[in-house]
């Protein structure tokens, strides 16, 4: 009896055991069946319709980084898919860089291909970050735009109802609130498209938690664009433009003047912009800006620096002290900084 209890035992224990080998087989072929059905779904295109972005991939970009900002630019469902395709492709090295036209109709494959073949843009044009609408307007008319067509596009009345425009004091210009990027033309592409496709990259970035942020800074949104402006104007490093933003937040929670370089060439024709002699901020920005600087106002840096100064060779400095921003001018800044 004992004997054929335990072989009944032993019977048992072993079909519980391949039952358990079973259920995790099947629940491994479950999971690998889903991972492959979620891939082959992220390789899809993300949209049915048509609408193209220009993405620029910089020489040296990894996989990674090229998934990114096609993830980021809405060009691609999945960075991980994008990055998981071209690995099984071995497509690693072949990626290129320069500036591409990717539609958002297309699928991973397609957008590899274009990539891997070096189809490159043409017909671009591009609005350059840290300038004014005076540099801007002539930009443009290089590129083959009439005067007149520039001054008609340039008018804000006509984008009164765009969302990035919603709180543009009425009398303010387009000043600061075009986004520098490439965009693609043809022969019939009017300026006002591209305009409004400008303002569309700046509605982009004005999040409601950056449009909080900038509010719970005691700035209204106007006001945060100028002061974004102005860090474009100075630094050139996400790093140190945070910690310019919370040198100038401090300075004007202080009242202390901003006595920012960058506002000199508009306080040439325009003395209220001068930021050596006048309080507060300037009436409007002085340029325009890319998201780095609009984050610096809206996320500071938690430091708390009174001064910076760049150095000749390009590097900033932050102090606390006037004296310890003298000695920094000194040791670092014996040509750049005359003033």
């Amino acid at each position: 009896m004992k004997f054929a209890d335990g072989k009944v035992k032993k019977t048992k224990k072993s079909l519980v055991v391949f039952s358990l080998i079973g259920l995790l087989i099947c629940g491994l072929v479950i999971s690998a069946l889903v991972v492959r059905n979620t891939y082959n779904q992220n390789l899809q295109p993300l949209s049915t319709t048509s609408k193209k972005h220009v993405v620029t991939i910089k020489p040296g970009s990894t996989t990674s980084q090229i998934a990114t900002t096609l993830k980021n630019k809405g060009v691609i469902k999945s960075d991980w898919a994008f990055e998981w395709y071209v690995r099984n492709r071995q497509s690693k090295e072949d990626l290129k860089a320069g500036t591409f036209v990717f539609d958002q109709n297309q699928s991973v494959q397609e957008i590899v291909a274009i990539i891997v073949g070096g189809k490159v843009a043409s017909d671009l044009i591009t609005i350059l970050p840290g300038k004014s609408l005076v540099q801007t307007r002539a930009d443009l008319i290089k590129a083959g735009y009439t005067n007149a067509e520039v001054e008609a596009a340039f008018e804000p009345s006509q984008y009164s109802k765009h969302p990035a425009l919603i709180d543009k004091p009425k009398e303010a210009s387009l000043e600061g609130y075009l986004y520098p990027e490439t965009f693609q033309k043809t022969a019939d592409t009017t300026l006002k498209e591209i305009i409004n496709l400008s303002l569309d990259e700046m509605q982009l970035r004005l999040t409601s938690e950056v449009r909080q942020a900038i509010a719970k800074q005691g700035l209204t949104l106007h006001q945060g664009i100028t002061l974004a402006s102005i860090v474009e104007g100075e630094v050139d490093s996400a790093e140190d433009r945070a910690q310019v933003g919370q040198v100038f937040r401090k300075r004007l929670k202080e009242g202390i003047r901003l006595e920012s370089n960058a506002t000199d060439e508009y306080a040439k024709t325009d003395p209220k912009y001068d930021s050596y002699k006048v309080d507060g901020l300037p009436p409007g920005p002085i340029g325009n800006f890319t998201e780095s600087s609009l984050n610096s106002v809206a996320f500071p840096a938690g430091t708390d620096w009174l001064y910076f100064v760049t150095g000749d060779n390009g590097q900033t400095h932050f102090s606390k002290t006037l004296a310890e921003h003298e000695a920094l001018i000194q040791k670092y800044c014996t040509t750049l900084c005359g003033r």
